[in-house]
């Protein structure tokens, strides 16, 4: 008789030491929430990403024609310079006097259009 209380004993006090199936969710819920606030977090970031690289390819689209013509204006003043330095080369007192100043303001020339001394 005292194995048999000694068991019944032990199975009462198992059964209150096992939490429940409500404790259970109140212990796991904050890690619930927070798995749940990240994953929400992580889209509205993602989200966010996505639009702000359209908005930013949709920028790089309407500053290509500028950045061409950009292009154009600085192969037609290189040329400009290149033609200006060979009239220096030649002698031209006005020539030289460009060339002298654009590269007193550090405007590259071209070191073959350069005047050889």
């Amino acid at each position: 008789m005292e194995n048999e209380s000694q068991t019944t004993e032990k199975i009462r006090d198992n059964d209150m030491a096992k939490p429940g199936p409500g404790e259970r969710r109140a212990s796991s819920l904050p890690l619930i929430l927070t798995v749940v606030s990240l994953l929400v977090w992580f889209g509205f970031q993602t989200v966010q990403l996505v639009l702000e690289r359209s908005d930013l390819s949709q920028l790089k689209g309407n500053l290509e024609a500028a950045m061409q013509e950009s292009q154009k204006a600085r192969v037609q003043l290189e040329a400009l310079i290149t033609k200006t330095a060979e009239l220096a080369s030649q002698g031209n007192a006005s020539a030289k006097t460009v060339v002298e100043e654009l590269e007193r303001k550090g405007i590259p020339i071209k070191a073959a259009a350069q005047p050889s001394k």
